[in-house]
């Protein structure tokens, strides 16, 4: 039996985009002003902006068994970089 994990941070899903402009309209900015409130909350995201859905599923789509058959015990984080990880912080 195989096991693996996907642990996407904020995706742009339906939302995601309603707060981001509800956040907006409460302090006077546009939609990117509502995105950096979330970002910021996050503790930044560095790749500056949060994933998309086509993303989450490209990755979900490789790691089916034909793509990645040999793959087990895996977590994987798509995030744009908001958790550190060990080999972010080493460089």
């Amino acid at each position: 039996m195989r096991v693996l994990r996907v642990s996407p941070g904020w995706v742009v899903i339906e939302a995601a985009v309603a707060l981001a402009e509800r956040l907006a309209a409460d302090t006077g900015t546009d939609y990117q002003g509502g995105k950096r409130i979330v970002m910021n909350a996050l503790g930044g995201i560095p790749l500056g902006r949060p994933a998309k859905p086509q993303e989450v599923a490209h990755l979900i789509a490789f790691l089916a068994p034909s793509l990645a058959g040999a793959m087990t015990g895996t977590k994987v984080i798509m995030d744009c970089g908001t958790v550190p990880t060990a080999m972010r912080n080493a460089s």
